[in-house]
């Protein structure tokens, strides 16, 4: 089975809120329709900025306004894209913070007394919120509001590089949830064969890393000897908004396809020592940029030490993504080798397995972008979480995917558990990298 598409699962949550909102709509009793053309035509732009105005101003009460900002929401999910594009835009001007208002608040506040300081800048405060964020903030109080603006920052994203009108309204959401997905109201739970087959199938959905190809494959990887652990909101009970895969094994694992692999047997956890996490997904497009990854690997850290104490390492088994981009820049003829190689179908050349393994080794351990941070942005998440490079693995992971973006390696980060926050704040603050003898020894050769 392969993924669902990202346009047919999210038709699917638009269907849904559709239902989740129909009560409040379809309770009105005094608010007349919204009726809008798919594309939003400049007549029903007309229409709809009095419907915000009303939202706004609390036309007819608290109760009418959120009875209108569903039947506004109801309205955006039937528009077609451009009809979207279009109500954001008008959401995006229209509703910004007044520059005029704000220019003589400043002046108010200049002008202030101390006994009139406070209240002036409580009034220039008031004035620099732009308008829509009330709008914003009433959408949240619908049934599985925070989803739809979760969603809608996911389209924003989409559309604000052609649309850069649209970036402050980006913006805007973006600062409500960091508020309103504070790591405090998160809830940690494990994901089974037993949850419900909508979650399975959202699980399925927002794989990310390493495509979940069959339910026979999910299967496996909620096997006795795995575990996957999901960070939940409490107003997004049956959305993950993050998800990390986790094999319980003996060792350090050097390769993706045995550790996937339906057709292994299923390892005995009581003989395990190390805890895999071989795929960390972020589930939700619209809270890109709002970091959560760490504290999930350190939730469940937490939470595999007590249920396991037998465990002695905690590592991932990471791909490098960036890596094929970096030696196609600075090794072509080694990446030409490679190529030829796997033409011929003979990747295991111990020559050029050196040759890479050194540049690998390199990219890991010295290659930077501007300001100082690793290259390759799985390798900074890791190290700012404070994380060893531990152990390069060669040919870890052949699958498509693997091979362009990683050229075949994967590399293994160790979360030394007595040393996680003195390796953090050494990388945060100085830039340094926690390296291991083997990747040192790769650097040396």
């Amino acid at each position: 089975m392969t993924n669902p598409s990202n346009n047919g699962f999210l038709e699917r949550t638009f269907s849904h809120l559709r239902l989740a909102w129909r009560e409040a709509t379809d309770n009105r009793t005094s608010l007349e329709q919204l009726n809008l053309s798919p594309e939003l035509s400049d007549d029903d732009a007309v229409i709809l900025r009095t419907w915000f105005d009303h939202c706004l101003t609390d036309k007819g009460g608290e109760v009418a306004s959120r009875a209108r900002a569903a039947t506004l929401g109801k309205s955006y999910l039937e528009l077609n894209p451009t009809g979207q594009q279009r109500f954001l835009s008008i959401l995006a001007q229209h509703y910004d913070t007044d520059a005029t208002a704000v220019e003589q608040r400043i002046a108010d506040w200049q002008a202030s007394s101390d006994d009139t300081r406070a209240e002036a800048a409580r009034q220039l405060r008031k004035v620099l919120e732009p308008p829509r964020m009330k709008l914003l903030t009433l959408f949240n109080e619908l049934p599985e509001g925070i989803k739809f603006l979760v969603d809608m920052r996911a389209q924003i994203l989409t559309l604000k590089n052609q649309h850069p009108e649209l970036k402050p309204l980006e913006a805007d959401l973006k600062r409500l949830f960091i508020s309103w997905f504070d790591i405090g109201l998160l809830q940690l739970e494990q994901i089974n064969w037993q949850s419900s087959a909508e979650l399975l199938e959202k699980l399925i959905a927002y794989e990310a890393v390493h495509a979940i190809k069959s339910w026979d494959d999910l299967k496996n990887r909620l096997d006795s000897d795995r575990r996957c652990f999901a960070f939940f909101h409490p107003n997004m009970p049956n959305e993950p908004i993050i998800f990390v895969e986790v094999a319980l094994v003996k060792g350090l694992a050097d390769n993706v396809q045995t550790l996937l692999d339906e057709s292994a047997p299923v390892g005995d956890i009581e003989q395990a020592d190390t805890a895999i996490f071989y795929s960390i997904s972020n589930a939700q497009r619209g809270l890109a940029g709002i970091s959560f990854g760490n504290f999930l690997i350190k939730r469940v850290v937490k939470e595999l030490r007590h249920d396991f104490p037998h465990l002695t390492q905690f590592s991932t088994l990471s791909p490098i993504p960036g890596l094929r981009h970096w030696l196609n820049q600075n090794a072509p003829d080694i990446t030409q080798k490679l190529a030829q190689n796997m033409a011929q179908n003979q990747p295991s050349d111990e020559q050029l397995r050196a040759a890479l393994s050194k540049q690998a080794a390199y990219y890991l351990a010295k290659a930077e972008r501007p300001g100082g941070t690793a290259a390759d942005r799985v390798t900074h998440f890791h190290l700012s979480n404070g994380a060893q490079v531990a152990q390069l693995n060669w040919m870890a992971d052949t699958s498509e995917n693997g091979l362009k973006q990683s050229a075949g390696f994967m590399v293994n980060y160790l979360y030394d558990l007595a040393n996680i926050e003195e390796r953090s704040q050494a990388y945060l603050s100085h830039g340094t990298r926690s390296l291991s003898s083997s990747i040192k020894a790769l650097l040396n050769n």
